[in-house]
């Protein structure tokens, strides 16, 4: 965990020199897969508040597309980034690295919201090294992983 964790800050602050060095380059989407896209745009939805906001379909499967907003119309007008569900065959996912990075308020609300939608925790939150930052680790019913941060 503690190579997570310094694999995690080191990639964060590449981002960031990149951002300062390459200020016309910004993030669009981020992509995660899962066998049934359609179950696990249900999933983001129940426990982050996500909304679809528009659904491909391929030869190989659905592809979901999501983003923050109280209503289906809030979250089209949404300028974050989107993130896409796209179709993968199995979700028996080997690699644990990558994964979704949320920023929450409160995270034993986040948790609870995770558990009550089907996720999984990998470990009970904790803080991060005396910054007041409290990390938690979660697993979509896909099993992608999603990193939680709340920041104090």
């Amino acid at each position: 965990m503690k190579r997570l964790h310094s694999l995690a800050i080191g990639i964060f602050a590449a981002v960031l020199l990149a951002r300062t060095a390459h200020a016309q380059v910004a993030l669009d989407s981020v992509r995660v897969a899962a066998k049934d896209t359609v179950a696990l745009a249900k999933f983001y939805q129940a426990a982050f508040g996500m909304q679809e906001v528009n659904r491909i379909e391929n030869p190989g499967g659905t592809e979901v597309f999501v983003n923050f907003g109280d209503t289906v119309e809030a979250a089209k007008a949404n300028k974050n980034p989107l993130m896409i569900l796209f179709h993968r065959d199995s979700d028996d996912v080997k690699d644990p690295i990558p994964h979704v990075i949320f920023v929450v308020k409160d995270m034993a609300k986040t948790v609870a919201a995770v558990k009550a939608a089907g996720g999984t925790m990998t470990g009970e939150p904790r803080p991060f090294k005396g910054t007041g930052t409290i990390l938690g680790f979660a697993v979509d019913p896909a099993g992608n992983r999603i990193e939680l941060v709340q920041r104090q």
